[in-house]
């Protein structure tokens, strides 16, 4: 706690008095690029992968990265969604797994959760991404296994995400972009969901695949 409190004693002497334009443009209203759902653990910043600055992101952390589906739990999840996307106008929403995730892990073996009858619950909005990997995956184990459930799980959430009036309405105009991404943490590296090819591929070889549907609703031109 010590290393803590020295850490924000020595934000608000030598960093804050360097941004203090930014900080004071920000005191009033926010304006942020993008929602970035990701997971609770402790080793994903996303200030610190994505290089962004105070104000950019609008971030949403639960254990394993997880989107209820709307009406199944009117929690904190889907009360930042609502706002992300009817405040404050988000044009863009990413799903963020990562490897070694422990919620994913657990996910895998729900007969271990007894004890924890809380998070057993909350992983249930996993349970897809768990049958996806068992029943057609049944070649992998060890960590293979795991890599695949946590991309297969941030997929099955992009999926319940679109079950959010706020964000169906949005992506049916063309008016909001859904990404799904799973960083490395061992190597830094990020991959992003490629809906066309329906597999993950490196952020670098595509920088904007989409998992976004098309569009449904043709706006209609100013006259």
């Amino acid at each position: 706690m010590e290393r803590l409190v020295k850490g924000i004693l020595r934000f608000q002497e030598e960093v804050f008095p360097t941004r203090q334009p930014l900080f004071k443009s920000l005191a009033d209203s926010q304006n942020p690029r993008a929602l970035f759902i990701t997971c609770a653990d402790s080793r994903i910043v996303p200030d610190l992968i994505m290089q962004s600055a105070p104000g950019d992101l609008f971030i949403c952390r639960n254990a394993g990265n997880i989107v209820p589906p709307y009406g199944e739990m009117n929690g904190g999840v889907s009360a930042t969604i609502e706002y992300a996307v009817m405040a404050l106008g988000i044009r863009n929403i990413i799903i963020c797994g990562h490897s070694d995730c422990g919620a994913m892990r657990a996910a895998l073996h729900p007969e271990n959760l007894q004890s924890m009858p809380t998070i057993a619950s909350w992983l249930k909005h996993a349970e897809s991404a768990r049958r996806v990997v068992k029943e057609n995956y049944p070649h992998l184990g060890g960590e293979a296994m795991v890599d695949a459930v946590i991309e297969e799980n941030v997929i099955a959430q992009l999926h319940h995400l679109g079950t959010h009036p706020s964000v169906a309405a949005r992506v049916a105009r063309g008016t909001l972009d859904l990404y799904g991404w799973v960083y490395r943490i061992s190597t830094g590296r990020m991959l992003t969901y490629d809906s066309e090819s329906g597999v993950f591929v490196t952020l670098s070889e595509k920088p904007l695949a989409s998992a976004t549907p098309r569009p449904r609703v043709r706006l209609a031109e100013p006259a």
